[in-house]
């Protein structure tokens, strides 16, 4: 509806450029009359031109930064069969009238200019068009000294854009210089021409100078040119400009939730703060409210986010809420400040299908982290202060809190002799509620010199550090009798690196590409001391403050860490070697990398596990490649593969055909349950009928998606447990997308438990939407709140550039 006016505005300021045309003496503007059907030197163009004078203009876009801003200042062009005036009483212009200025066309029958009222007249055929819209009209009348105007019997159509209707009469008026325009019987669609899906209407329209809203009266809502619904008055916005009002409402159903019914209110509170408040109706559950404020400020900029639910039907639970706040901002260039906080009332908040903007089914806390960091050449500190909500029945999780931590990084390159220092610090203090964990405060301090050396085919860094930590334990009831309350801990550390890159052509099936080779090598050296006084992650089952088992991808065996934090520094002596060689066309795109790596150790690791089986010299060989074939086959892959113990200890695979709306992609990972078991504390199962023996991870999945016309489109996803052979979950949708309108059906299936050893138990949903094309505030299908949380659809995981 926002369209009608624009193409009000723009047909009256139409009516002001060439009315003072018509009033110039007539002698003169006879030297602009042209014939029409001059011949032309493309015969083609020229039959069209004779048949239809506007052929060259009628639906043709012009993009706004190609309008002249200074239109009403351009010459302006007359073309007609023949033009008649008599000075101080009327100029007649008739027979296929143009009026051509800049990016503008006004075409009609007859034109006529009547003195000394100076009132223009266009009758028969009326047309208008200035690059982004075009009107035809049965007559228009315009008073020059008044600049009032009327147009009658109008049909538009917008030629940048969906859009179009009619309107029985439109008038502009103007009193005491604002401009005031109305509309009577006015429609609008983006429907094409001939197709009667949809269309707003209204008893009349108007609007006030350039206020950015129009009101309609008696406005309805019709399908099919039957009334759906009726409103005595509606105000709708007719710019870009944000205004307040209540945005387009979405109806959708779900088995889960039933009915829903959005009809979301937007509040324009200022140029940088606005709140969106959305009621949603669900027939099964009751009524939820979401408010959305979000600001911009010289501190930054933020949302905070709101959910509330008196009571859910569906559960006990008789009042349930949600509460986000998030923030960034830099300030005086050095300061920034981040906010991530989020808070739900109870632990199954996103499990029970309810609809949410703060979190999703598959999260198992919410973060609550704020943090101020100073920034400049030389330093980098940061103060944070960090909390989970666990999203457990106990209420109590595994994280750490840090309550607060203060890091700093001092910078100093170039001392001399090309080298660089730097020196991480840090004080934090981990906090838990878990009885059989241990809290802590820990200092930390890292000085590093780097030596960096590098040319365009060979490069080198060596690089020397220490690693101290101090840390003040205090054991609770945890039992973990080897646990020192003081300890000081000093881990020296030497690492080189060196890598080199050779470069060549060659050609694959009659293709020419450039080969690289780019072998690595690094030497690491860090020094084993005595750890078991601090809580870490390998001497303790779960334990470390803020460590974790790293990957070890082919890019990870190159790290000097095999763990990430400082609560465990695993000692090596050992060398690096690895390589990679990469394929690009003529075009200097990847398309074939492949890297292989592998850890051999000097000294080998100390065998903690308990299988008493003695230590490896080596690592697994780590394997990654991608392949990118004309744009349409990919290929990604990486794996890690023990040869001593003929086992593959993790890999995944994806695979991707892609070809305009068709995509299939199947991908599988597996994670082999000794690797579990070993470094991550394997979260399966024991397996009936063992001691303890527990199944690794080995999931199968398909992607696939295809238009079964111009109008339908199909999307499926399916993944497969292969360890106990069931779905772990499944959807498949489609949609239906005509020129104006869509609506979607999926339905989705997925295991409540899938950690559970024989998971049976499943939910299910179907859910349906629908939406009009075309409208601001409108949402396109596939946001529809009630589509069971899919965690597993479609991605693209390639980094290959495509």
């Amino acid at each position: 509806m926002s369209l009608t006016s624009h193409s009000l505005l723009a047909t009256m300021i139409g009516l002001a450029i060439y009315g003072p045309a018509m009033a110039e003496d007539a002698t003169s503007l006879h030297k602009d009359i042209n014939n029409k059907h001059a011949v032309a030197e493309d015969q083609s163009t020229n039959k069209a031109i004779a048949n239809d004078p506007l052929a060259m203009v009628r639906g043709v876009c012009i993009a706004p930064k190609d309008r002249k801003e200074d239109t009403n200042n351009l010459p302006i062009n007359i073309e007609a069969n023949s033009a008649k005036a008599k000075n101080k009483h009327q100029a007649v212009y008739t027979g296929d009238v143009i009026v051509k200025q800049g990016t503008r066309t006004i075409a009609a029958d007859k034109v006529t200019l009547q003195q000394p009222g100076n009132i223009v007249t266009a009758k028969g055929n009326v047309f208008y068009h200035d690059g982004g819209i075009e009107m035809e009209a049965k007559q228009l009348q315009s008073d020059l000294n008044t600049k009032d105007s009327q147009l009658d019997d109008a049909v538009y159509r917008m030629t940048c854009q969906a859009g179009r209707g009619e309107a029985e009469q439109i008038d502009k008026r103007n009193v005491d210089g604002t401009q005031f325009y109305k509309m009577k019987d006015g429609t609008y669609t983006t429907c094409p021409e001939g197709d009667k899906s949809w269309r707003f209407a209204a008893g009349s329209l108007e609007r006030d100078g350039e206020s950015p809203f129009a009101d309609l009266y008696n406005a309805r809502f019709e399908v099919l040119d039957v009334p759906v619904f009726y409103l005595p008055w509606l105000r709708v916005p007719v710019t870009n400009e944000r205004m307040t009002g209540f945005l387009y409402p979405t109806l959708s159903y779900g088995s889960r939730n039933g009915m829903e019914y959005e009809a979301p209110f937007y509040w324009n509170i200022a140029p940088n703060y606005d709140l969106t408040l959305t009621p949603k109706y669900m027939n099964h559950r009751g009524l939820q409210t979401t408010a959305e404020f979000r600001y911009l400020t010289d501190f930054g900029k933020g949302h905070l986010i709101g959910e509330h639910m008196g009571r859910d039907k569906k559960t006990d639970y008789d009042k349930r809420w949600g509460f986000q706040w998030k923030h960034s901002g830099i300030i005086d260039e050095n300061w920034l400040i981040n906010i991530d906080y989020s808070k739900v009332s109870d632990y199954k908040y996103f499990d029970s299908g309810l609809d949410s903007s703060i979190g999703e089914r598959e999260d198992n806390n919410l973060l609550q982290t704020a943090e101020v960091s100073y920034r400049n050449a030389n330093w980098d500190t940061m103060l944070m202060v960090r909390d989970f909500q666990p999203l457990t029945e106990s209420g109590q999780g595994t994280q750490y809190r840090l309550m607060p931590q203060l890091s700093s990084t001092y910078y100093r390159n170039n001392l001399g002799y090309g080298l660089d220092f730097k020196m991480p610090m840090s004080i934090s203090k981990f906090d838990n509620d878990a009885k059989n964990k241990p809290t802590a405060d820990r200092i930390t301090l890292e000085p590093t010199l780097t030596l960096p050396y590098a040319t365009p085919w060979w490069s080198v860094t060596t690089q020397a550090k220490v690693n101290y930590a101090h840390y003040n334990q205090d054991k609770k009831e945890s039992g973990l009798t080897d646990l020192k309350d003081n300890v000081d801990r000093v881990v020296p550390e030497f690492r080189v690196n060196s890598s080199l890159y050779f470069e060549r052509d060659t050609s694959i099936l009659g293709s020419h590409y450039t080969q690289s080779l780019e072998p690595q090598i690094q030497y690491l050296y860090i020094k084993d001391v005595d750890q078991k006084g601090i809580y870490n992650p390998f001497d303790y089952v779960g334990g470390g403050y803020d460590s974790t088992r790293l990957q070890q991808d082919y890019y990870g065996l190159f790290s000097d860490r095999t763990y990430s934090g400082n609560d465990y520094i695993a000692p090596a002596n050992q060398f690096t070697i690895g390589a990679s060689t990469r394929y690009f066309d003529e075009d200097f795109k990847e398309r074939f990398s492949l890297s292989v790596g592998q850890i051999f150790y000097i000294d080998k690791p100390v065998n903690k596990g308990t299988d008493n089986k003695e230590a490896k010299s080596y690592s697994a060989t780590a394997v990654e490649t991608e392949f990118n074939l004309d744009d349409n086959l990919f290929l990604k892959s990486s794996m890690q593969y023990d040869s001593s113990e003929n086992e593959i200890q993790q890999g995944s695979t994806t695979v991707e055909y892609r070809n305009g709306g068709v995509f299939i992609q199947p991908s599988y990972r597996y994670v082999s349950s000794d690797y579990l078991t070993k470094y991550v504390n394997n979260p399966n199962p024991i397996i009936p009928g063992t001691k303890d023996k527990r199944d690794g991870i080995s999931q199968l999945g398909l992607s696939v998606g295809f238009p079964v016309s111009d109008s339908i489109d199909v999307k499926a996803d399916y993944f497969q447990d292969m360890n106990v052979n069931k779905m772990l979950e499944s959807k498949v949708g489609f949609t239906y997308r005509s020129a104006c309108w869509m609506i979607g059906l999926s339905y989705n299936r997925y295991a409540k438990d899938p950690l559970s050893q024989d998971f049976t138990e499943y939910d299910s949903n179907v859910s349906f939407s629908f939406s009009l094309l075309g409208l601001q505030g409108m949402q396109p299908f596939g946001k529809s709140s009630d589509d069971g949380g899919n965690i597993l659809s479609y991605g693209d995981p390639f980094t290959l550039n495509n």
